[in-house]
Order: C-alpha cells, then sequence, then structure tokens
C-alpha cells in the first residue's frame, strides 16, 4: 500500500482510499476485518529488526593487512528476489574497525539478506558457500579491500552485539506499546495513520533505514544487487603521500595532503595516527585508510587543517 504523486495527488489518493475503506467497513465487514490484519501484519513484519544468521572471518591482504569479520544477517525489510536470473538484493551495513592488542586490525561489516534467501541456502551447503562468496565480494567492491579466497565460519565475531548489528545496519527500534489497540474499534482514517506509522520508512530524520535499490553489480549469474540505506557509503577523498628528506637526501618526514571540500572543521573528522598508517574518517562522508611508507613516530604528527582550502596537512617524523 503506496501513494505516489504531487501532494494534491497523493491527499486525493488517501482520500479515495479512507472512502474506500469506510465502504468496505459499512457494506462488508468481515472483508474489511481481513484486510485490516493483512496490512497490520504486514506493517509488522517490515519493522521486524535484522537477525543475524551466521559469522565468516577472512583475512585483509590490502591496503593493510588484518582480519575482516563479515555477519551474514536476514532481514524481512529487505526484497526477496523474485526473479533467479536477475540480481540478489543485498543490503550492506556501514564498516567498523578497530585494533586488538592480541589479533592487530580488525574491521566488521554486515550483510543482509531476506530470510527466504537464506532458509533456502540453509538446505544446500553449495548455495551457502556461494552467499559467502557474494558477501566477500561485496566488501572487496565495496570498501577496496584485497581479500583472502579462503573464509572460516565462527561462532560470533567482535563488536556484533545486538546494539552493534542495530547500529551500523540503521535499524532503530520503535518504542513498544504495552497493547496494540483492537482494530475492530478503530475507524478506517485511525487504522489508515496506524498502518502508514507501521509501514513509514522515514520516521524522522534519523531514521536511516529506508532502502533504496541502486544499479546492481554481476557476479556469475548477475548474483548482486547492492542495496543502500539514506546514508551514503563514505568516499575515498583525493590525498597526496610524500616522503620529504633533507639537503642529504636522507627521508626525514612523510607528509600528507588530503582535500576535504565537505569538511568545515577538524572537529567533524576522526584522525588516528600509528607508526604504520592513518585513518581519516568523517561518517558517512569520508574514508582513507592509508599505509606510510616508512615507519614513523605518531607522536610527532602535526596535523593542520585549512579552512579556507578545505586542505589537510599531516607532517610526520620518520623513524
Amino acid at each position: 500500500m503506496s501513494f505516489t504523486g504531487s501532494t494534491g495527488d497523493v491527499l486525493q489518493q488517501v482520500n479515495q482510499f479512507v472512502s474506500m475503506l469506510d465502504d468496505l467497513c459499512e457494506n462488508d465487514p468481515e472483508a474489511y476485518h481481513k484486510f485490516i490484519e493483512k496490512q497490520m501484519k504486514e506493517g509488522a513484519e517490515y519493522s521486524a529488526p535484522p537477525e543475524l544468521h551466521s559469522c565468516m572471518c577472512t583475512d585483509v591482504l590490502e591496503p593493510r593487512k588484518g582480519l575482516l569479520y563479515i555477519n551474514i544477517c536476514s532481514w524481512k525489510r529487505v526484497p526477496a528476489c523474485q526473479d533467479p536470473s536477475k540480481p540478489l538484493p543485498v543490503f550492506a551495513g556501514k564498516l567498523e574497525t578497530d585494533t586488538d592488542e592480541g589479533q592487530g586490525w580488525y574491521a566488521v561489516l554486515d550483510v543482509a539478506l531476506n530470510a527466504s534467501v537464506l532458509q533456502e541456502s540453509k538446505r544446500d551447503k553449495t548455495e551457502m558457500n556461494q552467499v559467502y562468496l557474494l558477501a566477500l565480494s561485496l566488501a572487496q567492491q565495496q570498501h577496496g579491500f584485497r581479500l583472502s579466497h579462503q573464509y572460516t565460519v565462527i561462532s560470533h565475531s567482535p563488536k556484533s552485539s545486538l546494539d552493534d548489528l542495530y547500529h551500523r545496519l540503521g535499524f532503530q527500534q520503535r518504542p513498544n506499546t504495552a497493547k496494540q489497540p483492537e482494530t475492530v474499534c478503530q475507524t478506517p482514517a485511525a487504522l489508515l495513520q496506524q498502518i502508514s506509522s507501521l509501514r513509514s520508512e522515514k520516521q524522522d530524520k534519523d531514521l536511516a533505514a529506508q532502502i533504496i535499490p541502486r544499479p546492481a553489480e554481476h557476479k556469475k549469474k548477475g548474483l548482486i544487487q547492492v542495496i543502500s540505506t539514506t546514508f551514503e557509503q563514505p568516499q575515498k577523498p583525493e590525498f597526496q603521500l610524500e616522503v620529504k628528506t633533507d639537503t642529504a637526501g636522507v627521508p626525514r618526514i612523510v607528509e600528507l595532503t588530503v582535500e576535504l571540500p565537505k569538511v568545515c572543521s577538524m572537529s567533524e573528522c576522526q584522525l588516528r595516527i600509528s607508526k604504520d598508517d592513518v585513518l581519516l574518517e568523517m561518517e558517512d562522508v569520508y574514508y582513507l585508510l592509508l599505509e606510510f611508507p616508512k615507519t614513523v613516530n605518531e607522536d610527532t604528527a602535526v596535523a593542520i587543517f585549512n579552512k579556507k582550502k578545505r586542505k589537510l596537512t599531516l607532517k610526520v617524523d620518520i623513524l
């Protein structure tokens, strides 16, 4: 149930729909209640949260070595594939990275598919293997990773509580109500409002749960169709990385300059530096992870942001 067109057209469609419900309620109460129950059920299913299905782990070879954990999730909000010859709708959440003292750098990515796809794949190991390979392919396409061809299915991955999953996938739980109102006692207009609330894709400005198909990426039978949320995938900004030498030609400083036209202040960004690499991130806007050409002393790092040119300059001494 959806209404499209200009504001006037939509209002006219809504009024016509409410009038139709009024007539149905008066002339065929049984059909009216069946219709309402069906709409309410579909709305509740659409609002259901993603569920963790399985976890996998593989080695990241480039741009830096580490581990990639992928959580495979089922989510009724992701469309089911209606035609096997067409791309499979796949939804990827935000990439989260961290460093652990024991295992070093790692990243976590959540990939969601319609529950029916995972139910079918569960009955066939070959099909499930295809799902894992598609998840690896998606990670490489969207984040520029070069990954190992080998992976391991694991029992759990780091940073993968339900709250973590919901946050990265852009899902917000609706507050629970003590009791759902009885549909029998409501007017068609009130029921329409309740159904629309359940099915709404834009509950508020911060709800990043709308899914919009974009051009498909193909692998084998065109099995991947990437689904995006209202937030965009961060882009890689233009940069220049140089090693500066002294008069004797000895490498002394690593200098990184980054063009950031969408940044007004460095308080909007996160900048992390280690002796081996640098990470610059502005949520949903920019993501830049680079390995230094030389090992550096991170304690000597100096970063200056030119507000007029929207350019960041980072200098750090070489060890």
